[in-house]
């Protein structure tokens, strides 16, 4: 009970922190039969700390359901529609009048997206008309005094780069390289940001080592070093988003900013798909979560965190092709969570009694996070070095600081994982580093050297 009731008290204080966590979207995908009601959803997401949502369309429902609950709205133009788009000016002030003015202000409309990954078609025609249909959006927007308040953006898939690795060698593919120079051209004049959608699961799908699968999930890992620059990366989200960086930076667009779009992990999949698991999308996505809080941002890109829109808020039943595309969803269509991430304001219950909210160990109560016993020097090596690559102060284990002393990996990882855990949204998965740590009672500071945390 104690254990529950520390938990919800401190998600209740991430929650506190939700005007400033308007970083974190997620992705309302409407391919199924069994969504709940638009309302019902609006209610929902107002008892998380979701600030913003991203349509794959403009469901006049969905837009009217999110009025004044302050949440950030993300529609998009299909890419059907782009052919009209692009030769009717007419067509475009139409599009505006009624997805945008029909709902805006009220509707916080934040930004439409023509088209989804429309170079991935090596549809020449289509290509050729993206342009001049974001343009034309972008006139009638201006033309209705929204130039400066609603963006126009279209999303890309990765492949847009040919290469990505590593990050520093970042370049956007030579057949797309005209076009994205002059799209990008029409974002820096306009302010708007580059959307991309990185996906570590499917890296992870064509490298599936242990080591892939840990540096994909965020958990301790060795790191990789990018032998451009010497960064050493310690997830593969933060090298995928950085190699789009040095992709801008190389065609000279420093000032366009980058949103996530779509990044995710299924919880489910076939029997010869490679990653699915609920285990591992609990940790992807509450590590993902976490390292956004967290505001380390990417090497290339300090300080802040990108725009990340989380794929996806349900399941999309009717969605074709392998069981993973159809099983992305934090929640089910009851509205129950598929597995926690710490996005729910005051709610723990897990969606059914065989699904844990947490990932093993679950202590009965928490104040410091400590190594467990047995775990080898190479584990907490890679705990350690993990930690201290997320952002948080190490400063007191290196030579000369109050906790160098005993010099021991041992040692310095205790202090590194149970201050990583502190500085995190404190939930029992940010003590987990690979099932080699677990949370207790018992203060681990010794003399002249002070554990942050405890409490009850």
């Amino acid at each position: 009970m104690a254990f529950a009731i520390l938990i919800f008290l401190y998600l209740l204080q991430s929650c506190n922190l939700a005007s400033s966590e308007s970083f974190i979207g997620v992705n309302y995908g409407q391919v199924a039969d069994n969504l709940p009601s638009p309302s019902a959803t609006a209610k929902l997401l107002q008892s998380t700390v979701v600030q913003k949502v991203r349509l794959y369309g403009a469901d006049p429902a969905i837009i009217r359901a999110l009025a004044n609950t302050g949440i950030g709205i993300v529609i998009g133009a299909a890419n059907g529609e782009i052919p009209a788009l692009a030769s009717d000016p007419n067509f475009a002030t139409q599009w505006i009048n009624s997805n945008v003015l029909a709902y805006y202000p009220a509707s916080k409309i934040i930004l439409i997206t023509v088209g989804n990954e429309v170079l991935l078609t090596n549809d020449q025609n289509l290509i050729s008309q993206l342009l001049p249909a974001m343009q034309n959006m972008q006139r009638a927007l201006s033309s209705a005094s929204l130039g400066g308040k609603v963006k126009v953006s279209t999303v890309h898939s990765m492949a847009i780069l040919s290469r990505s690795d590593p990050p520093s060698s970042g370049l956007f593919n030579p057949a797309y390289q005209d076009t994205m120079r002059r799209l990008l051209q029409f974002q820096k004049d306009n302010g708007s940001p580059l959307a991309v959608n990185p996906y570590p699961f499917f890296a992870y799908q064509s490298d599936a080592r242990p080591e892939t699968l840990a540096f994909c999930l965020f958990q301790p890992n060795p790191g990789r070093v990018d032998s451009g620059n010497g960064i050493k990366y310690m997830n593969m989200f933060d090298a995928q988003v950085d190699a789009v960086r040095s992709a801008l930076n190389a065609m000279g667009f420093i000032d366009v900013e980058i949103v996530v779009a779509e990044t995710g992990w299924p919880y489910k999949g076939d029997n010869n798909e490679v990653g699915p698991g609920i285990e591992n999308a609990r940790a992807y996505n509450g590590n993902l979560v976490a390292h956004l809080r967290s505001m380390v941002g990417t090497p290339l890109m300090p300080g802040k965190s990108v725009d990340t829109y989380i794929f996806a808020l349900y399941d999309e039943d009717l969605k074709s092709g392998p069981a993973s595309e159809r099983s992305f969803g934090l929640l089910k269509p009851d509205l129950s969570v598929t597995y926690d991430i710490g996005l729910l304001k005051s709610s723990l219950t897990p969606s059914t009694p065989t699904t844990p909210v947490t990932p093993s160990p679950k202590p009965t109560t928490a104040g410091w996070c400590v190594p467990k016993a047995g775990v080898s020097d190479a584990q907490l090596q890679a705990s350690l070095d993990y930690a201290c690559g997320q952002g948080i102060d190490c400063g007191p284990i290196q030579p000369g600081g109050a906790c160098f002393e005993p010099n021991t990996v041992a040692s310095h990882a205790s202090y590194a994982m149970n201050l990583y855990y502190q500085k995190s949204a404190k939930n029992p998965w940010n003590c987990d580093f690979s099932e080699t740590a677990t949370l207790t009672l018992k203060n681990p500071s010794y003399s002249g050297c002070t554990y942050p945390g405890g409490g009850a």
